[in-house]
């Protein structure tokens, strides 16, 4: 199937290059002027006896270049240019014949800027003064290539590679503006310019990165920090730089408080979804909203060297103006705008070596393996049997154990034998994880971008290869991405600009599938991997173990080929007015995404006897081709109004018109009966069953908004926000909704009464907000009737007849449900802003979630119908405290950060259709994520100890539920003398208590950096403080034989299973089934095997050194830096101390990709708190580079 790859990888590579073409060479034309090509331009004008300075200033409209000049010289020239006329002519021939009987020369300068000049004779020259420097970074390193301009006369030029500069001014005062790529810009004013003398000015220019905290990215806008009034957070693209993560999502998590991003698994496929402060709704659920550049996006198929910033808009006051689509936050990814004054280009590579941050250890002996499950199986049928096989795979008998221990006595024995009746009998000592894993894999990423101005026009051009190697040892999955950005703009009147930013992505992936079991390779491992049964027969071929399990992969036939390709244009206006005090902006989005999924499944040939070939996977031999296409337009529109009214109060207002429109279709069709396994036409599947299958979904959402901003002498801050929604997901009378807020702000610290040394405490600001927004996540069609029409399984006159099935009973009154935030918040300055603190708390109340209604009875004949019938309350907080400095080491400044995180929440059902509390759904006073179950009391020590405790009548320790001396003991909490779980209701749960809680409480970050001379460094901690995790009955990795006696052992079992002789054990007596049977006392949860899966990890860790400028700019560039990343390299976790198996970070559901969750799926009762059995979490070093030119 690999070879399908190939193909498609050439077409997104042809697909690349048209999408290059067409978006990145308007804006490239334009600004190539740049790069010394501006006479090139090739234009049609005709001048009539007109004056040179408004021949020239014509000239300069027309041909979009840009003239520096004395408006004083041109005037002087009080001839007329006369009867001229040029068609499709070079600028430069033009200028020629222009100025021919003038004394008026031109030539090119920095940048593409053409200088008209008259030539001073050297009797003149003294006439002029000139204006020299340097200039520096703060660490007093030249920085060649900086612009330097004087703004009066248009005249610029650029450092040498020693950072100095020298420009000619005629005799005046001046304004100079210093720049350079990354840093901040500065304006000096007042430098004079004295006739025949030189003034000297030295400039130390700022890394630009600190002006990314004083302007925050807000919806439809940005304001400065100082100003915000809602719960607004950001980060930076230092974050994402140089880091060998696949998507930004595994990047940004941890680095903002209450941005809760929860990994399904390692698979670099995985892009989890961004929440906000907690549990959103148990109905229709609520993740943030993800925008790039203003338009709804997946933040997995951008490029995270193509990101400015990130903005998570947290409280209702702060994301209104979104309406219902950011009911439960707004997440603003902002992309890089185009260099000023200068071309840039720049080009990072760097190789990761990845490998799994835990491998579960296996007992790998075959005969200790098979001992311990003839005792389990034993044990759970009372010791009254012995097992006659080893699940499907292995016959078993006591004679077979025997010969293993021989076996195992004498390794000079042959591991594999042929019986009497002519069948393979194995007697190895196989690990089938070291089977199906290498030791590490491979990743490598390369970026390059354009970037540069002229003035009018801009552009950004990047793009970004990523290759991820799989980790299995056959047959391995494999990741592949491709980002492409054309970005432009274009000032075409002085009070009109036109962009468009247009981006394509297109990711490959292909997944190995296990055919035998039907379900993921780990579950399948388990079942059948047993450790006596090896890969191959002496022949070569696959062992029944081998075919149901690793074997599948080596035989590389069956998986499937994941294609996802996006794309996606904006075009956009803005306009200003009355000095910029008006301004009106629009834009359009088309995206279209496309996601291809090609799967074939085989059987896989096996022996069991010498020459005879069977096949695992009966019920397969098929291929199936599923697409899935979305089209989404949308459609922006909006004013701001920020009027000039005096030093102390300032306004603005903004204004807008948003609408939204997506269209999903879907196609599927399998086909069984290949006529050879490498076929890719399903003509070519010939069986009798095909089945066919689609979708398609069509909504709109459509809106306006408004925002007020107030403020009276930068110390009373008023925001207004809100939006009128309307959704074609809801019944016409309930449509559309209105959804408000309000914010407010005091800065304290500027009161007149407040004498404070800023010194001190620098900034004081409380804030509070109050809003509600509409939740439209519900499917798109629910206040309609569906009839659900399929084919009948039964075939009737040769044929299968169409069935229709009757639809569910609909809600009355279905309605939005309504999130509403309180929210109140401090900003906090101390030490001349060294020191910084921001904190938040907030309630969250939502109302009227789509749920299930109550349970009605069996005559009632259908499915309770959903609505509106429950309500939820979230409370938590949110803080980071900062701290920035330097100080002198080795006579050098060294600068160094630290920021710390923490958030924590809690949600709790306020009501609910369950007026009985049952335990086994949700329930008014209920708190998300409790898990109920039993206190342990530790093990019966005697019979006379099982006959004198409280009866366990519900949970079996075996087949007959008969009790021995080491089996769980459960404590009898309310008295009765039996164990159970009483009504099961909350009134009544007989011994059950809540024992803990699956939320994770107390997430937090420790952000470390410091950077000296050429080096510097970072690190980056995340971790949750509390959080409670249950083995779901299938952790086979935890579990071992007690989930089924055929199962794998951990090794850390070994020593902690209860004996006479062990009577302290962790584990109790060794028995199969008793966690995977709902019967079985390991299934219910419970104090003692409850786990504390707190943990904190060492995310990134990161080590740059970059190149002297004095040593880079020989061989023509601007910089190189040198880096290496660590990710994942550590971990701690209480979990660790009883097993190293799992990771921490990995303990959900099995496989997310090809077993994902249904939807409104949920397990109220914890019963299956995760089993992971899932992709491992990877680790990597990585080594790269980055160069700018």
């Amino acid at each position: 199937m690999k070879k399908d790859l190939l193909l498609k990888q050439k077409a997104t590579l042809f697909t690349l290059l048209i999408c290059f073409l067409i978006f990145s060479v308007p804006p490239a034309l334009q600004a190539a002027k740049i790069s010394g090509l501006v006479f090139a331009t090739r234009i049609n004008i005709s001048f009539r006896n007109e004056s040179l300075i408004n021949a020239v200033r014509r000239l300069e409209e027309k041909s979009k270049a840009e003239f520096a000049y004395d408006p004083k010289v041109l005037e002087t020239e009080t001839g007329t240019t006369g009867e001229l006329s040029f068609s499709n002519e070079r600028l430069d021939v033009i200028l020629n014949k222009l100025l021919a009987a003038t004394p008026v020369r031109f030539k090119e300068e920095h940048e593409g800027i053409i200088t008209l000049y008259r030539p001073v004779p050297s009797a003149r020259k003294q006439e002029e003064g000139r204006i020299n420097g340097t200039v520096t970074d703060e660490k007093g390193e030249p920085l060649p290539g900086a612009s330097i301009r004087i703004e009066e006369l248009k005249r610029g030029v650029v450092s040498d590679a020693r950072g100095k500069f020298s420009l000619s001014a005629p005799a005046g005062v001046y304004s100079v503006v210093i720049s350079y790529v990354s840093y901040e810009p500065k304006r000096l004013t007042g430098i004079k310019a004295a006739t025949g003398a030189a003034t000297t000015i030295n400039a130390a220019l700022k890394p630009a990165a600190g002006s990314l905290n004083e302007v925050v990215v807000v919806g439809y806008g940005t304001q400065k920090r100082e100003n915000l009034t809602g719960a607004v957070d950001q980060v930076s693209s230092e974050v994402l730089t140089n880091r060998p993560v696949s998507n930004i999502t595994q990047g940004l998590q941890g680095y903002l408080p209450n941005l809760n991003i929860v990994p399904l698994d390692g698979k670099p496929i995985q892009s989890p979804a961004m929440n906000i402060r907690g549990v959103t709704s148990i109905g229709q659920g609520g993740n943030a909203l993800v925008l790039i550049d203003g338009v709804e996006g997946d933040p997995s198929r951008i490029n995270p060297n193509d990101i400015e910033s990130v903005s998570v808009l947290k409280d209702a006051a702060s994301a209104a103006i979104y309406g219902a689509r950011g009911a439960f936050g707004v997440v603003l990814i902002t992309t890089k705008s185009p260099s000023k004054d200068r071309m840039a280009i720049n080009y990072s590579f760097n190789q990761a070596i990845k490998s799994p941050t835990a491998v579960p250890e296996f007992v790998t002996n075959g005969y200790q393996f098979a001992k311990m499950f003839n005792e389990a199986w034993s044990a759970w049928n009372d010791y009254s049997q012995t097992p006659q096989n080893v699940n499907k795979t292995v016959k078993f008998s006591q004679e077979y154990l025997a010969e293993l221990k021989r076996r195992d006595e004498n390794p000079n024995l042959p591991k594999v034998e042929v019986n009497s009746n002519g069948e393979y009998v194995y007697y190895g000592n196989t690990d089938w994880y070291k089977e199906l894993y290498k030791d590490h894999n491979n990743a490598m990423d390369h970026n390059l971008s354009f970037s540069g101005s002229s003035g009018k026009a801009d552009f950004y051009v990047s793009g970004r290869f990523y290759d991820q190697k799989g980790l299995f040892r056959y047959n391995s999955d494999d990741y592949k991405s491709y980002n492409l950005r054309a970005k432009g703009s274009l000032q075409l009147l002085p009070w009109l600009r036109m962009t468009n930013n247009a981006d394509y992505s297109s990711v490959s992936y292909f997944n190995p599938l296990n055919v035998g079991e039907g379900g993921g390779i780990w579950r399948n491992i388990a079942d059948e991997g047993h450790t006596i049964a090896p890969m191959f027969n002496p022949d070569g071929t696959l062992t029944y173990s081998a075919a149901y399990t690793v074997g599948d992969f080596w035989y590389g036939r069956n998986g499937i080929d994941m294609d996802k390709r996006v794309f996606r244009n904006t075009t956009a206006f803005s306009t200003q007015f009355f000095n910029n005090q008006l301004r009106l902006k629009g834009d359009f989005t088309f995206q279209n995404t496309d996601n291809d999924d090609d799967q074939r499944r085989v059987q896989v040939p096996y022996s069991r006897k010498p020459g005879v070939i069977e096949y695992v996977g009966t019920n397969t031999n098929d291929l199936q081709f599923t697409n899935r296409t979305t089209r989404y337009l949308a459609t922006n529109i909006y004013g701001e109004f920020e009027p000039k009214i005096g030093k102390d109060h300032y306004l603005k207002v903004l204004a807008g018109f948003n609408n939204e429109q997506s269209t999903y279709k879907g196609t599927r069709v399998l086909r069984n009966g290949l006529i050879f396994e490498g076929a890719k036409d399903i003509n070519l599947a010939l069986g009798q069953s095909t089945t066919t299958g689609g979708g398609w979904d069509q909504w709109v959402v459509r809106g306006g908004f408004y925002r007020l901003n107030y403020g009276y002498k930068d110390r009373y801050l008023v925001e207004l926000n809100g939006r009128y929604d309307g959704s074609s997901k809801f019944p016409s009378n309930e449509r559309y909704a209105f959804f408000p807020s309000v914010s407010a702000g005091w800065r304290i610290s500027n009161e007149p009464f407040w004498k404070i040394s800023p010194s001190f405490i620098s900034d004081l600001k409380v804030r509070a907000s109050y809003g509600s927004l509409g939740n439209g996540n519900i499917d798109s069609y629910t206040y309609m009737e569906k009839f659900s029409i399929t084919q009948s399984g039964r075939i009737l006159n040769g044929t299968r007849p169409q069935k229709t099935e009757q639809p569910n009973i609909l809600p009355d009154g279905l309605t939005w449900e309504t999130s509403t935030t309180q929210n109140v918040g401090i900003d906090l300055g101390l030490l001349s802003n060294r020191l910084s603190f921001s904190g938040d708390a907030y309630v969250r109340k939502t109302t009227d979630m789509f749920t299930i209604g109550m349970t009605l009875p069996a005559v009632f004949g259908s499915d309770p119908p959903k609505g509106n019938y429950a309500d939820l309350r979230t409370t938590g907080w949110e803080a980071s405290l900062s701290w920035r400095d330097q100080f002198n080491l080795a006579s050098k400044p060294m600068h160094y950060n630290i920021r710390l995180t923490m958030a924590d929440y809690q949600a709790e059902i306020t009501k609910y259709a369950n007026p009985e509390k049952r335990l086994d759904d949700y329930y008014a006073g209920m708190k998300v994520g409790e898990i109920w179950g039993f206190v342990t009391d530790g093990f019966f020590l005697s019979k006379e100890d099982i006959d004198n405790s409280p009866k366990q009548v519900l949970y079996k320790a075996s087949t007959s539920g008969q009790l021995l001396p080491g089996d769980i003991k459960f404590r009898d909490i309310n008295g009765d003398k039996v164990i159970d779980d009483g009504n099961k209701t909350v009134s009544s749960p007989g011994d059950k208590t809540i024992i803990g809680n699956t939320t994770p409480r107390y997430t937090y970050g420790i952000s470390l950096g410091a950077d000296w001379q050429n080096f510097s460094f970072s690190a980056f901690f995340q971790g949750v403080g509390k959080r409670d995790w249950y083995p779901g009955p299938e952790a086979g990795m935890f579990w071992g034989q007690y989930n089924r006696p055929y199962n794998k052992i951990p090794a850390w079992q070994l020593g902690n299973i209860w004996s006479e002789d062990n009577p302290d054990a962790y584990l109790p007596r060794y028995r199969g089934y008793v966690s995977q049977n709902s019967a079985g006392e390991l299934y219910q949860n419970q104090t003692r095997y409850l786990q504390n899966a707190a943990y904190i990890r060492l995310k990134t860790i990161q080590l740059g050194y970059t190149l002297p400028v004095s040593l880079v700019t020989r061989v023509g560039m601007n910089s190189m830096r040198l880096f290496m990343t660590g990710e994942n390299l550590w971990s701690w976790s209480p979990l660790y101390k009883l097993t190293k198996d799992l990771d921490v970070e990995n303990l959900g559901r099995s496989d997310a990709v090809t077993n994902p969750p249904a939807a409104g799926s949920r397990d109220p009762n914890n019963n299956n708190s995760g089993n992971g059995n899932n992709y491992p979490v990877l680790k990597s070093i990585s080594f790269g580079l980055s160069v700018t030119l």
